[in-house]
């Protein structure tokens, strides 16, 4: 069963994040805020594709489910007020 924790760790090997935030209890359906200056000046499919690389083929197999909020570091101190 994969945990939320093991989720971050990997992307986190595989993306800078500013911030991370990856929840849910039932090993396979989990909800992350993910936020890097990678995704600046990139769409939002282009970010999840960064995160899914991230991932790799871990996706396929162990994660059923992941929803994203993808925000660059401007986008999230925005949303911070």
């Amino acid at each position: 069963m994969v945990s939320a924790d093991y989720i971050k760790e990997v992307i986190l090997a595989g993306l800078a994040c500013d911030y991370i935030d990856v929840r849910g209890d039932d090993g396979s359906h989990f909800e992350a805020v993910i936020v890097s200056a990678e995704f600046s000046g990139r769409n939002r499919v282009q970010r999840h594709q960064l995160v899914y690389q991230a991932l790799g083929d871990r996706m396929r197999a162990e994660i059923h489910a992941l929803g994203m909020k993808t925000l660059s570091p401007e986008e999230w101190a925005q949303q911070q007020g």
